[in-house]
């Protein structure tokens, strides 16, 4: 990091220094139909399962569910007020969202490596019945925590 400024330096060393391993932090919303179409316009994802009501309807899902990315981007919420910059991420779809789901994401920090000056995390979905409908994990690092702890 030869280019960044001493200042900024000391940000993401305050930033290292504040997030503890076995902290938590959670965010829940509920999805709607405008969330779904503004994910498909930002991404192109045009895949009949998140757009075609009667196609959906004949499958196992038996109606449109969300796609997956846009319920993974729940952890970015987090990282984003931590100011978290990840350099990989994993996830594991287990269920379908609906609109009109309620979802909890709930990151985990669960190592600190002080060598390489990262965090890996877990993250859990939940939706309003309690149900897991996805798990993953991401590493990188934060720096700018603008969330309580």
């Amino acid at each position: 990091m030869p280019d960044a400024t001493q200042q900024f330096k000391q940000q993401l060393s305050e930033a290292f220094d504040s997030l503890q391993v076995g902290q938590i932090f959670t965010y829940r919303r509920t999805f709607t139909d405008g969330d779904v179409s503004l994910f498909i316009g930002v991404t192109g994802d045009l895949n009949p399962y998140h757009q075609d009501e009667m196609f959906a309807g004949e499958s196992w899902f038996k109606r449109r569910n969300i796609p997956g990315l846009l319920t993974a981007s729940m952890a970015t919420h987090i990282g984003g007020m931590l100011g978290f910059l990840a350099t990989e991420m994993a996830f594991q779809y287990l269920k379908p969202v609906y609109v009109g789901d309620t979802v909890t994401c709930k990151v985990t920090v669960m190592e600190k490596d002080e060598e390489k000056r990262q965090f890996f995390c877990a993250v859990s979905y939940t939706n309003q019945d309690g149900i897991d409908v996805l798990k993953g994990s991401f590493r990188g690092f934060p720096s700018n925590i603008r969330i309580a702890k």
